[in-house]
């Protein structure tokens, strides 16, 4: 019989209060006869004792002995009935317990996504191999492409990547194979047993390489609109870097071979990507040099020491001054004025771009406000922004307080993004953009050629200007595909009412070949390097002198 606690709220109340109903009548007690005439007087029964059974807590069943005579329930039988129930309840609540202990151990030693090992697992494994003192290999992988998929496709068809990607190094045959790990976004580990040299553990990581490169399928959802089937497949092909590490040679510890390994893989990115390195002890002390550098650049920025060097932009139609690029700089103590190629990758790769993005503002205003107090009006001041800051929708609040902090208006500045950053259709970019260019800011693409915008962004969002990139301004007018390109750029910059800027200018030649196709801007070492504050002012009183 299935009792519901709404239509027998007496019988449940006293099996929870009581935890045992010992009724001699039952068609007479309270906490029973409501089962009189369905149950009780169909089947005889007079009397009833009952003890509850619990799972975790909750109300499961109960033990029922059942007499079709009157009788008084004797103490023994009570302690019986209740001694039977407590004990199912017992092993309920162990077997719950198992189970809850079963899924925490999952959950510690598993990846959610891919089922994989985790970090937590594979410290243990390498304990146990290190204990064992067999010579092992640990393979650190990393995918190369992952966040450009998950910005330009979507965070889910990101996780397709790594659920595929994890089950093709779970599937592999490969010799020696002890263990496959996720540590963590789009990191992998592969532990190898035994291996024989340094040339089988090239073949395997080679074979890895391949494995990971082959075309993926996605299928994400899309407009019903435009796709009836409501499904898009999509073929994206990913790269991955591997570092290598062998146990006991490069460490002997987890702790070690974990850093030694993931040391070896960043140094195979720095290679090129898709590549594979071995660990080795100089890679140690690149580390260390720069740990060192990144806290010397937190120390920069933080204090203020960055400083912002100027490019003009020349302007065609008369030949003067429209604009000034500002450049960060920064003078090490120890390693003299570094240019941005010595600190911008190591800034993007422990996420200083936005503090670096700020301490350039900063100085730029404090540059503007010298100019003034020396009675020289500089012109627009065009500033870069990175990736990271226009991902931010505070964006432009941050910056006019910046601005209101030096006295200083928007419209003063430009700021140029690469082509790259609006290949996506990111609302936030659109709005940051729409508000930078409201407080007065101008905005222009920078190396415009080489990456992959579309036409329709393009059009939709609030530029007024394209910087042709300095690599197809070099070899002109001698070059035809470059001087096709350029005059292509140039005509649809135009068709679109955006001016252009070209870099790169550094002879009569490339300047007289730009005039002549109607170039609106030109930017380049025939005009100037880029010069500290006071090299300008004074160049720029000359010339107003």
């Amino acid at each position: 019989m299935r009792l519901e606690r709404h239509l027998n709220p007496a019988y449940f109340d006293a099996l929870l209060e009581a935890r045992v109903i010992d009724a001699s009548d039952a068609r007479q007690d309270p906490r029973t006869r409501d089962f009189k005439d369905g149950y009780l007087s169909t089947l005889g029964i007079h009397s009833m004792l009952d003890a509850p059974v619990f799972d975790v807590g909750w109300l499961s069943g109960v033990i029922c002995l059942e007499a079709l005579q009157h009788r008084s329930w004797t103490l023994p039988e009570i302690s019986l009935a209740t001694a039977i129930a407590d004990t199912i309840s017992l092993i309920n609540t162990y077997e719950a317990w198992c189970q809850s202990q079963q899924q925490l151990d999952y959950i510690t030693h598993f990846d959610r996504l891919t089922g994989l090992p985790n970090m937590v697992s594979i410290h243990e494994r390498l304990h146990r191999l290190a204990c064992e003192q067999e010579a092992f290999a640990l393979f650190w992988l990393d995918l190369d492409r992952l966040k450009t998929i998950n910005h330009g496709i979507g965070q889910l068809e990101g996780d397709q990547v790594i659920v595929e990607i994890a089950n093709r190094l779970r599937n592999l045959s490969l010799p020696g194979k002890d263990r496959i790990a996720r540590t963590g976004g789009d990191e992998f580990i592969l532990l190898v047993r035994q291996p024989t040299d340094t040339d089988q553990l090239q073949d395997l990581a080679t074979y890895l390489l391949d494995c990971v490169r082959q075309p993926i399928q996605l299928h994400g959802q899309v407009d019903i609109a435009s796709d009836p089937a409501g499904l898009r497949d999509q073929e994206v092909s990913v790269s991955a870097s591997v570092g290598i590490c062998l146990y006991p040679a490069h460490g002997k510890d987890p702790a070690s071979l974990l850093k030694h390994a993931e040391a070896a893989m960043y140094h195979a990115k720095e290679c090129g990507r898709g590549q594979v390195q071995f660990f080795n002890s100089s890679l140690n002390d690149d580390a260390r040099s720069s740990f060192l550098l990144e806290a010397q650049l937190r120390s920069a920025i933080r204090n203020g020491e960055l400083d912002v060097h100027y490019q003009p932009i020349i302007r065609t139609s008369d030949g003067a001054i429209h604009q000034l690029e500002a450049l960060v700089r920064w003078d090490h103590p120890e390693h003299g004025m570094l240019q941005p190629a010595h600190f911008l990758e190591l800034a993007r790769s422990v996420g200083l771009m936005a503090e670096l993005g700020s301490a350039v503002l900063h100085r730029a205003c404090q540059h503007l406000r010298q100019a003034e107090h020396a009675g020289v009006v500089l012109p627009r001041v065009t500033v870069n922004l990175a990736p990271e800051q226009l991902l931010d929708p505070r964006l432009p609040e941050h910056f006019k307080a910046i601005y209101t902090s030096h006295g200083i208006s928007g419209d003063n500045f430009d700021f140029e993004l690469t082509e790259d950053v609006i290949t996506g259709d990111s609302e936030v970019l659109q709005s940051v953009l729409r508000r930078l260019v409201s407080q007065g800011a101008r905005l222009s693409i920078d190396d415009f050629g080489t990456g992959y915008s579309s036409l329709a962004r393009l059009k939709q969002l609030p530029f007024d200007k394209l910087k042709i990139d300095c690599s197809f301004i070099q070899d002109i007018p001698d070059d035809a595909d470059d001087c096709a390109i350029t005059l292509s750029i140039l005509g649809l910059a135009h068709g679109l009412d955006l001016a252009v800027v070209a870099e790169g200018v550094e002879t009569q030649e490339h300047e007289q070949w730009l005039t002549d196709r109607g170039c609106d801007y030109l930017q380049g070492y025939f005009y100037s390097k880029p010069v500290p504050m006071q090299s300008l002012l004074r160049d720029l009183a000359r010339r107003a002198g």
